[in-house]
This record gives C-alpha cells, structure tokens and sequence, in this order.
C-alpha cells in the first residue's frame, strides 16, 4: 500500500476510534399503556417519561432527595400555607410554545379537578388554589399545612402539561424536558432524541430507544447477543451471576420503593373477615417466594413500607410463615375446607413466578386459586379500577405510598377511618418526630389488620454494557431517568 494511502487510512481508524457513541437502547419489561403520566396509575409510563420528557416544579434524584427542577426556588409563608414558587426562565415545551406560570395553574388544577382521573389526586386534594401572580412566579395556597407538598409535587403524576398539547398527550407526549418523543412502535419500542432548545444542561445522548421484553428468556438472550446497551429492571434474576461474570457487562442492584404484596379485596366476602386474611398472610412463606421467583433478590416486609426508609418497622413477625395458625384461623371464620378464589397475575416475573409459588402454599391450608395471566392495561381496567378479583399480586413503586391505604375507593377497599385520621395528621405535621411516629402507627394499623399479604421489597437489577455511565442504580421514584447517562470513552 502507498504511504499516502496508509496515513489516510490510519486516520480514517483514527477518527472511528474516538468517535463518540451518543444513542442509546435500553429495554424495559413493561410497556406504557399510553403516554400520559399525569392521568394514569402504570408506572411503565414514568419508566420512559419522567425526567427525560416531563419535568415537575420539583423532581426526585437517585438518592430520593427532591430538588428544583421547573421551580428554581421557592418560599414558605410563616403560617405554612402558601408556597410562592419561582419558575426557571427561558423554558419551551418541544413543540415551541413558552412554558409560564399558567401552564403550572392549568395542570394543578387539571390534577385535582372534580372529574381528575389523575392516580394521585388525592395528594393534591388541600391545594385551595394555584395563581399566577406573574409570567415565572406561583402561589400555591394550602388549605392546611402540608409537609409532603414539595414532595408530592416531585411525583410523575404533577409533571408539568401544556393546555395546547393535552388533547394529544396519550400518544404524543410534549413536554421540557432534555428529550423529545419521536415515536412508538407499540408492542416495540418508544424513541426518544435530543431536544436543541432544553433550557438545562443538555443531554450527553442524542437519542434513546426504550424497547420492551417482557419474557425473561427473550431479555436474557438480547442482553447476551448484546441487542441491547440496557435492560433496566432485568426480569430473569437467575441469569444475574452469568453476567456478573461476564466483563462485557456491568451489573446494579439497586433498591426500590416497590413493596410487592398479596393484595386482598377487603370489600368482598370471605376477604372482608380479618381472619380470613390473617390466615392467608400466615399461610405464605415470603423466603420461598423470594428464592423461587426472584432468586434470592429481594428484601421480607411485614407491611407497605420500604426496609430502607429510617421509619420503618419491622412487622414481619406478625404475619410469620405458620400454616397451622392459617388453618386455625380459617376454622374459626367458618371456612373448614372448600374456599376457591380468584388470583390474577400481571405480567412482571415477581407476579407470574410469584402467584405459582403462593397457590401451592394455599392449597396446603386448603385455600385454592383460579389463576389468570392478564396483561398490564388489563390489569388496570379489572383490578385497579374495576375491582373484579380476589388476590392479586403487585408491587407498588410510588414513593412512599402508604396514604393509599386512607383512600375508601382504592381497589383493595381499605375502609377504616382511625387509618384516614392518621393520614390526615401526618399531612398537617411537619415536625420529623411527629411525622415518624405517625408512620409507625400507620405501618401498626395495616399490619395488624392484615390488609393485604406483605411479601418483599422489590429489588433492581439493571444490566448494562460495561462502557454505559449514569444509569440509576436505586429507583427512588419510577424512573429511567438517562439526563446523566453517556458512553465511557
């Protein structure tokens, strides 16, 4: 080869070399149902959106501290009912238009409206009003005292919305955040790129494809041919200690808010005995769960709380693995032998390993189980909203999340007013101490009423090409937050 053509080829490798990957595909297990975050309960939407396309006044990090986001800074009066917040200046939405203090009014009350199928309505229930007291500046005035409304304004569900886009939302979501949608091939994968006039620091990706697997065999040998960069949530933790192995890839275990659970419907007979569901809860031995289904990934709980909150309590004693008691239990409610009920699994490994694991410990006290398969938006239509089950298994991932158990008409029915008065003291205290023994006392309440069957924490294995940096490691909100995340060069 001549010279001259040697040095241009050397470089032309040269230049290969250091150029910089930008995309990125990364998969989840679990397909949005659509793409609104601020009018629907599945998580798998703020997996794709939070952060990276939707941005509240205020926002999570990995650590679960809430920071500015849309609001650059804020003000609490004496009396702790009105928050004056200050917005970040220079923002657009990604189809052009300004983002004001209007567009904070609209969605604020959009989310708490009378006919608001926001999941989270309730959090904002004590706003008395939002107001625009100039184009970057918004008093939010309380009816009470909230201490939790900086956090809950952190959630998926107060992302920020346009009234020019909302009619358009569930399919083309816009946003201002550091990337915009392009498109989803549903049933494939969701893609989203760059935004050029994101008002913060801009992303290091210029392009993320979100695609979704849901079986874990199918999971497993994308990440192997490396089909993809990422599997955030890997749903096959067997395979983990393979990858582990493997230098091509890194592995996280993180930590969530997910407190999986045997949900009972509280409502519906025999269920509404306690004794019923205390001899359910005893009839389940959470460790086989966790080495059966989740291979070992997984942390027991005795009620809705996460183990690595400070204000947890450790409650599992209450509900230990006794199948003597269950069937104790179940005679004295009147049910020697005969109880069939329903069992409908979602399609996440925890539920469909998991409810295979619990219907063999329930046939042994002489409980039965029909099981159904649903998928995820039939999930939300029968068990979520429609209330049409028996037991169900899910885990809840909203940050804590234990004032849904104060709500009469979520679907587990939980109705007793000593637990809806404790919420409504914790909401109107903002001393640490107070607030900590309240959420003691509501962990107490649910545990011994044996609401539902606590099972564990969910853990979260991410898979990743070893190269990837910034991914999140814990998932203090549900999120696949990528405004960190860059190639090593």
């Amino acid at each position: 080869m001549p010279l001259r053509a040697a040095l241009a080829s050397l470089a032309l490798a040269a230049t290969a070399a250091s150029a910089q990957q930008t995309d990125l595909t990364i998969a989840l297990q679990l397909e949005p149902p659509h793409l609104d975050p601020t009018s629907a309960a599945a998580g798998a939407i703020d997996s794709v959106l939070y952060a990276n396309v939707f941005e509240g006044l205020t926002r999570f990090t990995e650590t679960g501290e809430v920071v500015p986001a849309l609001a650059k800074s804020w003000e609490i009066s004496e009396d702790g009912l009105t928050y004056t917040f200050t917005l970040q200046e220079g923002v657009t939405f990604h189809d052009g238009t300004e983002f004001d203090a209007e567009d904070v009014v609209f969605t604020l009350d959009r989310a708490r409206a009378e006919d608001s199928t926001n999941a989270q309505k309730a959090l904002y229930e004590g706003i008395d009003s939002v107001t625009a007291t100039g184009p970057d500046t918004v008093a939010i005035a309380l009816r009470e005292p909230d201490g939790a409304l900086l956090f809950n304004l952190a959630w998926g569900d107060a992302v920020i919305v346009a009234p020019e886009s909302i009619d358009g939302i569930k399919q083309t979501p816009v946003g201002t955040g550091p990337f915009l949608f392009r498109d989803w091939v549903q049933g494939d994968s969701i893609t989203l790129v760059a935004y050029e006039g994101y008002w913060g620091e801009k992303p290091a990706l210029s392009e993320a494809t979100f695609k979704f697997i849901s079986d874990p065999t199918a999971a497993f040998a994308a990440m192997m041919a490396q089909d993809i960069d990422a599997f955030a949530g890997f749903p096959a933790p067997e395979n983990i200690p393979q990858f582990q192995a493997d230098p091509r890839f890194q592995v996280l275990l993180g930590s969530t808010e997910g407190e999986t659970i045997l949900a009972m419907n509280n409502a519906k007979a025999p269920l509404d005995d306690p004794k019923v569901r205390a001899a359910i809860s005893h009839a389940i031995d959470r460790q086989a769960i966790i080495d059966g289904a989740m291979f070992g990934l997984g942390t027991p709980i005795g009620t809705h709380f996460a183990p690595h909150n400070p204000d947890y309590v450790d409650l599992t004693a209450g509900s230990a693995y006794d199948p003597e008691e269950a069937k104790r239990l179940l005679a004295e409610a009147g049910i020697a032998e005969g109880l069939t009920l329903t069992l409908k699994l979602p399609p996440p490994s925890y539920a469909r390993r998991g409810g295979e694991i619990i219907a063999a410990q329930l046939r042994q006290v002489g409980i039965e189980t029909q099981i159904t398969n649903v998928e995820w938006a039939q999930w939300l239509e029968e068990v979520f909203r429609g209330k049409d089950f028996d037991l169900t298994i899910v885990s809840h991932t909203e940050p804590m999340d234990i004032n849904i158990y104060g709500r009469e008409d979520y679907y587990f029915s939980y109705a007793r007013p000593e637990f809806r008065q404790l919420m409504a003291d914790l909401t109107a205290t903002a001393d640490p101490d107070e607030r900590s023994a309240l959420l003691k006392q509501a962990q107490e309440m649910i545990a011994e009423d044996h609401v539902n069957a606590y099972l564990f924490q969910l853990s979260f294995p991410t898979v990743a090409d070893a190269r990837l940096q910034g991914l999140w490691q814990n998932q203090p909100t549900q999120a696949t937050d990528l405004t960190g995340v860059s190639w090593a060069e």
